[in-house]
């Protein structure tokens, strides 16, 4: 494993810009007849078992018929963009347990699927829970309606299914992490060393039941030709709210205002108004993401809502040791699955938000 550093600019599918993908819809996958009747029908199969959501595989449900998308997801995840829409399921009739049963078959044949928090559920929602925003800090990022910084989230792949679109704004942002290095090693060569050393991350911030206010990891990882990103500049300044934690110097707080000022450069960003049935499916390592702020429907039931998934996709990536939020365990890599009550790990209970939480 090869991991000196190599301060020259990535080139690749997975160096984007958002203007460049905006006029065209070569990012969209758009399921075809055959796909989509087996997809339903597996997961109306799924439904009907019940299956608990802890222990269930891939191969208690073979998509066949859906090898070619399947096929085509993991090369963008792995070595394209590094995302991916799939468009065409037609969760408005089908339901929200069918609709959630779909996606998790969808996320079984790409990954394993990770706790989300510490209860254990491996299904969690992003849908505002209270009025709350960032500047409040016992919000939780998921479950308000305030824009959002470009971060990457606590697995190898995020996916989102949106079940209902906004009333006006929440669109998906996403950028390219490859994109966002090589503009830093423009223009502040002397600072972007600075990207490959460990650096604190507010935990606590993520999920108020962590076991521990921080976890640390680099920003960047470059690991024989394979570079990756890992990035939430937010969660490392407000990491600095608690006293043990090492006081940022002036160049790491210079480069993280840099960084988050390239990810907002015009023309950097792809943004996808995600409609009803759309699945998102992206690798943290590729690119960050984001979302604009929105405005819910006064009817609590068709307030903006995406299921989302966090998968452990284990293709031998390289990666620098202690990379990302590596604190987090895939299902079935401990055993207490659940460390406090109210997991839900059936798919009926599990597609329902528990609104208590981040409130």
């Amino acid at each position: 494993m090869t991991t000196a550093l190599d301060l020259s600019p990535v080139s690749g599918p997975s160096a984007w810009r958002g203007d460049q993908l905006a006029g065209s819809t070569e990012w969209i996958y758009r399921l075809g007849d055959a796909e989509l009747a087996e997809l339903e029908a597996v997961g109306r199969r799924f439904l009907a078992d019940d299956p608990d959501l802890r222990t269930v595989t891939a191969d208690d449900y073979p998509l066949p018929a859906c090898a070619g998308l399947t096929e085509e997801c993991a090369r963008q995840m792995d070595s394209g963009r590094g995302f991916i829409l799939v468009r065409g399921l037609r969760t408005e009739e089908y339901g929200d347990a069918l609709a959630g049963a779909v996606f998790f078959i969808m996320g079984l044949h790409l990954g394993t699927p990770m706790k989300q928090n510490e209860v254990g559920d491996v299904l969690d929602h992003v849908i505002a829970t209270s009025n709350k925003t960032l500047d409040d800090p016992t919000a939780l990022p998921s479950r308000v309606r305030d824009r959002l910084p470009f971060h990457s989230d606590s697995s190898d792949v995020v996916a989102l299914m949106c079940l209902r679109a906004a009333k006006d704004g929440g669109s998906s942002s996403l950028v390219s992490g490859t994109t966002i290095y090589n503009e830093v090693l423009r223009r502040r060569p002397d600072l972007a060393p600075l990207l490959f050393e460990p650096w604190h991350w507010d935990w606590y911030r993520q999920d108020h039941d962590a076991p521990a206010k921080t976890y640390a990891s680099p920003i960047c990882s470059y690991v024989d030709g394979i570079f990756s990103t890992y990035a939430g500049m937010s969660m490392i300044f407000s990491a600095q709210d608690y006293p043990e934690i090492p006081r940022l110097t002036e160049d790491q707080i210079t480069l993280l205002h840099l960084f988050d000022e390239i990810s907002q450069q015009p023309g950097l960003a792809l943004d996808m108004d995600f409609q009803p049935g759309d699945v998102q499916w992206l690798l943290n390592y590729a690119a960050l993401h984001s979302r604009t702020g929105y405005v819910d429907f006064p009817e609590p039931e068709r307030r903006r809502h995406l299921l989302r998934l966090w998968l452990k996709r284990d293709v031998g990536r390289p990666l620098v040791p202690g990379f990302g939020k590596n604190v987090v365990k895939a299902r079935g890599e401990e055993r207490e699955e659940a460390v406090k009550e109210g997991g839900r790990f059936r798919i009926a209970d599990a597609v329902v938000p528990n609104f208590d939480w981040g409130n």
